[in-house]
């Protein structure tokens, strides 16, 4: 089954300490090229999330941001240095005993106090399990929509090789009448000449002429590019430079075939050859 490299994915979910929220982007590229933004707090799960996604996707630009809300018991929650406030205030006595000018500070300016109070460090954990559950929830569904646009795609390409095909017999069935008109027009100038015919010499020159413009192998090989591109559509596995690697062949013989051409269908045959080919072309840049 062939995959786009284009999809979108987004899950959420929540627990006490937090609510999390991942969107998964991905678009084209020649290699798997991975971009992760956590919030700073679980910043440690990068390893992981290019692990994860590494062993799903083989092709494509994609990137990985996961949004966290963390609860408001954590974010408002104020914890006092017990210790630093006992220090703070033994201080305070020894200034207190020692000077009769000096008063004991307010609750506020203690509080204001370097170091007696802090933010509780939020138990990360449970945070963390949840993430890397809900990512692969998320590259399920990225995965499931690559796969949905990748069998699109592989109808359009199937569609296009019967099209290759029924242009390559067209051009089959006119070779003979070709070989037929190049021995007419040959023979037709010699009459006008009027000049005595070598059979033999005639017929070496129709050989070398048909040839020249011969088009059998250019054909053949076509309708091996065809079986060949059937063939990997049916693999379980990225196909995506195979399929680009046959597209450049198919173009190859497509552009023998109209520098070959002997008539006008024959060039209009390699141009239809061509138009479909460029279709399977941008298709193809869009496969895993």
């Amino acid at each position: 089954m062939i995959r786009s490299m284009t999809a979108f994915a987004r899950v959420s979910g929540e627990i006490p300490e937090a609510e999390l929220t991942w969107e998964l982007r991905s678009v084209n590229h020649r290699y798997l090229e991975t971009f992760v933004r956590l919030p700073e707090e679980l910043r440690g799960l990068e390893p992981q999330v290019r692990e994860r996604v590494n062993a799903r996707l083989g092709r494509g630009k994609v990137e990985c941001v996961l949004r966290c809300r963390w609860s408001s018991q954590l974010v408002n929650a104020i914890e006092v240095d017990d210790e630093r406030l006992e220090a703070l205030l033994g201080a305070c006595r020894t200034v207190e005993t020692r000077s009769a000018e000096a008063r004991s500070p307010g609750v506020v300016e203690l509080l204001r106090w370097p170091g007696v109070v802090r933010e509780p460090e939020p138990d990360t954990a449970p945070v963390q399990a949840l993430a890397l559950s809900l990512l692969d929830q998320a590259l399920d569904q990225l995965v499931a929509t690559r796969e949905r646009e990748g069998q699109q795609i592989r109808e359009l390409l199937l569609a296009r090789l019967d099209g290759v095909e029924a242009q390559v017999e067209r051009a089959r069935r006119r070779l003979p009448e070709i070989r037929d008109r190049i021995r007419q027009k040959l023979e037709a100038r010699l009459a006008e000449l009027q000049a005595d015919v070598d059979r033999d010499r005639l017929e070496q020159e129709l050989v070398f002429l048909a040839q020249k413009m011969d088009v059998d192998e250019e054909l053949d090989r076509l309708s091996g590019h065809v079986a060949e591109t059937r063939r990997v559509l049916e693999r379980d596995e990225p196909v995506g430079r195979r399929l680009d690697f046959l597209m450049q062949e198919f173009n190859r013989e497509a552009n023998t075939l109209g520098s070959k051409s002997a008539d006008g269908e024959t060039t209009a045959i390699a141009v239809e050859l061509k138009v479909l080919i460029e279709q399977m072309r941008e298709q193809v840049q869009n496969v895993e």
